[in-house]
């Protein structure tokens, strides 16, 4: 979150007034972030989160959108966006596309205890369940496709060890991923780090920015909560997080049998994923706005242990689901 386009409170006011919300009472530009401006709005009725869309791929905006008001209707801690009293939710501000959400309670857990890891575990296979069956269709912009066609942008700036190690492991993806069929595919969040999240004590108030959301593997999304949610500072797992979360998750959605035999090449994948975004930000493709790019150190630390120590056991599903990975497809 951030503010990149000023907003006064005049505009906001009138932006409100097509929406069942309240009347304006303040608004307030909320720090950080790297890409879309961030207000919250408080009227006489409710609290409220403003998102102007400064950069990326805005004509997919409507895909967000559709995403969230379905995943918003199962009822799941989700942020539906605000509809106006004629439907519409995407509307223009300040010559941005902006949505409207409620804003929703918590702070982003920093240390994640044993329960707040169950829960999100829980959370993201319900959410799994239910996103196989979404309509919309938006491709991974962060797959291996990806991974294989943009990691030689960054080579010449690493190490030789560096340059070596990832040309390898790419390589080996590649043929990994050829060995198997289509794993269980659906609607997926994209980056269900720690901080899109919001918890009140062991209590989730809300997933948040859908932004990197897209359709693909179901298992690329759990990789990158284990990575986040389940990495000791070493890179290496921690066993009692990665257990919670991953048995919180079959309690909803067993795995198939490809999914757990490609887990530890979709655990390093995903490492890499973010390893290689973060360098390319740094060496390629600056940031537009005058912001600190996150450290690539943090997941090429990651992406070394998952290579040099690989993962834990995963363990079994429960009963009651194990038969769904027969059909999860």
């Amino acid at each position: 979150m951030a503010v990149f386009t000023p907003l006064g409170d005049a505009q906001v006011a009138t932006f409100l007034e097509p929406f069942d919300v309240g009347r304006f009472v303040s608004l307030q530009g909320v720090a950080g972030g790297t890409e879309n401006s961030t207000f919250f709005v408080t009227t006489d009725r409710c609290e409220l989160v403003l998102t102007l869309f400064e950069q990326g791929e805005q004509e997919e905006l409507p895909f967000f959108v559709d995403l969230l008001d379905y995943l918003d209707a199962y009822r799941l801690p989700i942020p539906g966006p605000v509809h106006d009293r004629d439907g519409v939710a995407l509307k223009r501000l300040a010559d941005k596309p902006a949505l409207l959400f409620p804003r929703l309670p918590g702070r982003h857990p920093e240390n994640p205890s044993l329960e707040q890891c169950r829960v999100i575990g829980d959370t993201l296979g319900r959410m799994h369940q239910l996103s196989r069956h979404f309509s919309g269709h938006r491709p991974n912009p962060r797959d291996l496709s990806w991974l294989t066609a943009m990691h030689h942008k960054v080579l010449g700036f690493l190490r030789q060890e560096d340059q070596t190690l990832m040309k390898n492991a790419v390589d080996d993806f590649e043929g990994e991923f050829a060995a198997r069929g289509e794993l269980p595919q659906g609607a997926l969040h994209g980056d269900l780090f720690r901080d899109n999240t919001l918890f009140e004590g062991d209590r989730l108030g809300g997933i948040i920015d859908f932004y990197n959301g897209c359709t693909g593997d179901l298992l690329f999304d759990l990789a990158i909560v284990i990575n986040d949610w389940a990495t000791a500072e070493d890179g290496r797992l921690d066993q009692a997080r990665h257990d919670v979360i991953i048995n919180a998750y079959q309690a909803r959605r067993a795995l198939t049998a490809d999914e757990r035999a490609l887990w530890p090449t979709m655990l390093s994948m995903t490492a890499l994923r973010y390893w290689l975004s973060r360098l390319l930000v740094v060496y390629v493709n600056p940031p537009a706005h005058d912001l600190t790019p996150h450290d690539p150190t943090q997941f090429r630390t990651i992406f070394k242990a998952r290579q040099m120590y690989g993962t834990l056991p995963l363990p079994e599903a429960p009963a009651s689901t194990a038969g769904q990975s027969k059909t999860a497809r």
